[in-house]
């Protein structure tokens, strides 16, 4: 997906959720926020603006990343309006992994009204691991149109691929071994951790996954 390595982010304080669950704060709210602000920089930069640009989302956490991400880009490229240039891509029917789950909900793609021919098309999405998702995302994708270029955006590259697929933007390279889960947390798709908590974003590590969490969880 790149021509050149992404851009590796400042290391955050890793502080631990709750010690007895094993469960670790790898990013916070304040860094989450810094790491779409410098990715919408890098889109700018690498494109050389964001016009040609539309973002896609891949649901679920990736929808919420691709709005924010577009509004940070408007607030770098005068006249951009946010809406005009984010949508969302289901990947559902195109997954290699459907004979194994086929009762499956199927999302919603959205397009931008000038669609996607000729257009540099970002990618969006949570958690980058084995590049399945992104694999799928590609060929939905040659279905619905033929954009000038794919890019893929990830906050969290968390490594193991399995398919020769790598980010052009990056949030956080996370190191992990494949006994341990990485959860995003956004206050779009999960609200409050508990109640009676305030709502805020996060990434968790875990060793073990929760079966009563929301989260995206991979």
């Amino acid at each position: 997906m790149s021509s050149g390595p992404a851009v590796p982010s400042s290391e955050p304080t890793v502080t631990p959720e709750d010690p007895s669950d094993g469960v670790t704060t790898v990013l916070g709210e304040a860094e989450i926020a810094r790491a779409l602000t410098r990715i919408a920089h890098e889109v700018v930069e690498r494109n050389k603006g964001a016009h040609d640009v539309v973002l896609l989302g891949i649901p679920t956490r990736g929808v919420p990343l691709a709005e924010r991400l577009a509004e940070r880009l408007a607030t770098i490229e005068p006249g951009l309006v946010p809406a005009d240039v984010v949508g969302e891509l289901d990947v559902t029917m195109y997954r290699d992994d459907l004979h194994k789950h086929p009762v499956r909900t199927i999302g919603a793609t959205r397009l931008p009204a000038s669609g996607i021919d000729g257009k540099v098309v970002v990618l969006v999405d949570d958690v980058l691991f084995s590049g399945r998702t992104i694999r799928a995302a590609l060929d939905a994708i040659s279905d619905i149109g033929r954009p000038r270029a794919v890019q893929l955006a990830a906050l969290v590259d968390r490594g193991h691929r399995e398919l020769p697929i790598r980010p052009d933007y990056v949030g956080k390279n996370l190191p992990t071994s494949l006994s341990e889960r990485v959860s995003v947390r956004l206050v779009e798709t999960d609200g409050a951790p508990a109640a009676g908590e305030p709502a805020t974003d996060a990434v968790l590590i875990s060793q073990r996954p929760t079966s009563t969490s929301s989260e995206g969880t991979r």
